[in-house]
């Protein structure tokens, strides 16, 4: 089965065909650049371009940058503010024209992982990041996903990490591998400390370069680049829409 999954991020809102059974894109992957200001118009209008490049018409699962609770966003992370409240979920729905799901973006990364790439038949406590424009955090205990943990607000040196330690504080800033991973050590180690994972999967951008920056990083927990890459939450948020469908 195929469904349509859609990341929208702070700078680009992608989108694929994803066979929901294995995590394979079934078509080349697109995307568009955020707008801004990212305000629920603005981006509603890009999501529904995105929809029309596939002239699809079916099941669509939206990974969004918020905390999600039942279709409706009840915080912004690198969007407008403006979104705080809006039934997301309904509005994609009335916009497009098709069956829409929503899941905090960090989350569907997370599902994607732990179902069909670097998680599966891993037990325990596992810790889905995705580094990007900000951080994303998906947590699962014996695999079952605590939602919505937004750990890209815990403070670093006085400013939330993902302001401090995120991939594009790295570009932003022209930090050297080495220094971009003090940072992130810090902001790792302080998770661990927190909630002891197993096992921390990295995703996002940055994720392809792993092999440079992974040998730098200095961590309890075993540690796993993400099986999809950039594109676990396009996977994720096609197979929480599939499950939606069927149940």
């Amino acid at each position: 089965m195929d469904v349509l999954g859609i990341d929208i991020g702070g700078s680009y809102i992608k989108g694929a065909l994803v066979d929901v059974c294995t995590g394979k894109l079934t078509s080349e992957p697109l995307q568009l650049e955020t707008p801004q200001p990212a305000t629920p118009g603005a981006i509603i209008e890009v999501t529904c371009e995105l929809v029309r490049l596939f002239d699809w018409h079916g099941v669509v699962g939206c990974g969004f940058p918020a905390v999600i609770q039942a279709g409706v966003a009840k915080t912004a992370a690198n969007i407008d503010s403006l979104w705080i409240g809006v039934d997301v979920q309904k509005r994609l729905q009335q916009a497009t024209g098709c069956p829409v799901s929503v899941i905090n973006d960090a989350d569907a990364a997370g599902l994607a992982e732990m179902e069909l790439g670097a998680g599966v038949n891993r037990s325990g406590t596992v810790l889905v990041l995705t580094l990007g424009t900000g951080i994303g955090s998906a947590l699962f205990s014996q695999g079952a996903l605590v939602p919505n943990l937004e750990l890209g607000y815990l403070p670093i040196n006085g400013a939330p990490a993902e302001h401090y330690a995120a991939a594009a504080v790295r570009s932003r800033e022209n930090l050297s591998w080495q220094s971009w991973t003090q940072r992130l050590n810090l902001f790792l180690n302080h998770v661990e400390r927190l909630f002891s994972p197993e096992l921390i999967i990295i995703g996002g951008g940055i994720s392809c370069e792993y092999k440079v920056f992974f040998p730098l990083l200095k961590v309890q927990s075993d540690l796993l680049p993400a099986h999809f890459f950039n594109q676990a939450g396009v996977v994720g948020a096609a197979c929480f829409a599939a499950e939606k469908s069927h149940a």
